[in-house]
């Protein structure tokens, strides 16, 4: 049962103001307008990306996956398209110490079945050594395949940090797209739901309505400690470290190697 307040304007401290269901409706209304114009915009994007030239390289390239080392062309598995994530890596440093960004972006990629129904292909490259890398993906329970690309240049590897896109015509390998930072948030489908509730993302940059709670740093939250605290401090995992058997409290990022 919806109900209206006697004084709609009111509302506890710090949240939106209460109204009724009508007027809800139209505000709603309103704001669907702007929303509509915004996929409009992301689809005219995406025609023009479709339209962007592309870079030929040597996929007989070897990087080193769960089978030993492979073609780069291998990474397609036999379909034409190919779309990578490229993990960050510290070398040397135990689970809790690798990259809480990358963590975001590869946690929320586990499956790619819809990729596949589409005929588009799915891996992780990292710089990582690969007897490193084959230990940590165990432990996050990865089922996506990983590969590492230590010492590979040009577009099968390169920067990390990346979602990268690919083409293939037989046995030539193209590079066709790339993006990074905020590019990378299309695949965090938790930051889309954090952007339509009140309170958001709980970041410092964000506009908020005057009385909304103040924002803290970005990405405050994808690191908590044993108690779920968030912490980017040494007693701290990546968010999804903790839901992984045999996690335990740590004291130590013990990041001392180089980071790729």
């Amino acid at each position: 049962m919806t109900t209206t307040p006697s004084d709609p304007s009111s509302a506890p401290g710090g949240r939106p103001p209460v109204v009724g269901m009508a007027a809800w409706q139209a505000a709603r209304d309103e704001l669907l307008v702007r929303e509509k114009a915004h996929t409009r915009e992301g689809d005219a994007l995406a025609a023009a990306r479709r339209r962007l030239p592309m870079v030929e390289f040597d996929g007989s390239v070897e990087v080193v996956g769960a089978d030993g080392p492979v073609p780069f062309r291998d990474l397609f598995q036999g379909r034409d398209e190919l779309v990578v994530y490229k993990h960050m890596w510290y070398d040397g440093a135990p689970h809790q110490g690798q990259c809480e960004g990358c963590t975001t972006t590869a946690w929320h990629l586990k499956e790619a079945d819809y990729l596949h129904a589409r005929g588009v292909s799915f891996a992780v490259l990292t710089p990582g050594r690969w007897d490193e890398v084959a230990a940590y993906v165990a432990f996050m329970g990865y089922t996506q395949p990983w590969y590492s690309v230590r010492d590979v240049d040009g577009p099968a590897g390169g920067s990390m940090g990346y979602l990268t896109a690919y083409l293939r015509d037989g046995d030539r390998t193209f590079l066709t797209y790339s993006t990074t930072g905020r590019g990378n948030e299309r695949v965090n489908g938790s930051l889309g739901l954090l952007d339509m509730t009140p309170y958001g993302r709980g970041e410092a940059w964000e506009d908020h309505p005057e009385g909304r709670p103040e924002g803290r740093h970005a990405c405050w939250y994808w690191r908590t400690d044993a108690d779920g605290n968030a912490t980017w401090g040494p007693t701290s995992r990546p968010v999804p470290q903790w839901s992984r058997p045999g996690a335990t409290p740590v004291e130590t990022l013990g990041r001392q190697g180089d980071h790729h």
